[in-house]
């Protein structure tokens, strides 16, 4: 795996970030409200906008942090990127992508998503796709198992007429 590094970071908002990855064009926009709401006491000081504004790539651009890195006020780089590529719009290429990847028909995706058939092809030309379907098809490709427990696969054809 190549190696992830911070080039320049900027806090833009009380919880948000422009970010720039060594190796990319544009900077990235991140925030970073989920992941202090969910760090406990450690990362309750970033609450404050004050602190918030103060940081700085750390570790040779491997982190970036807001105590200079001698405390726990520390996000590496690996982490951040996975952070900004799960925020990142999910769009209809991607989606498609995935469709073609997993080999499932548009029913049975419009299923596992939980949508119309209608929907789903709306979907596949349209890159205004709700934010709930792209954390599910992005879930669904760290961990195939989500896939394979709610799939229905359809039969090819119309049923049989009895009688």
């Amino acid at each position: 795996m190549k190696d992830i590094r911070i080039k320049h970071v900027e806090a833009r908002t009380p919880t948000g970030l422009y970010v720039h990855f060594e190796g990319e064009r544009a900077r990235r926009t991140i925030d970073l409200g989920g992941w202090i709401a969910t760090g406990g006491e450690i990362l309750a000081p970033l609450r404050d906008p004050e602190l918030f504004a103060r940081v700085k790539p750390s570790d040779y651009g491997a982190a970036i942090s807001w105590d200079n890195g001698d405390g726990d006020l520390s996000i590496d780089a690996l982490h951040l990127k996975k952070i900004a590529d799960e925020q990142r719009p999910f769009d209809n290429g991607e989606l498609r992508t995935w469709q073609q990847r997993v080999m499932i028909s548009n029913a049975e995706a419009a299923d596992f998503v939980g949508v119309s058939q209608s929907t789903w092809a709306t979907y596949r030309v349209n890159a205004n796709i709700p934010r709930s379907v792209g954390i599910a098809i992005r879930a669904s490709e760290r961990d195939p198992l989500l896939l394979q427990a709610h799939l229905r696969p359809r039969r090819a054809g119309r049923p049989r007429k009895t009688g």
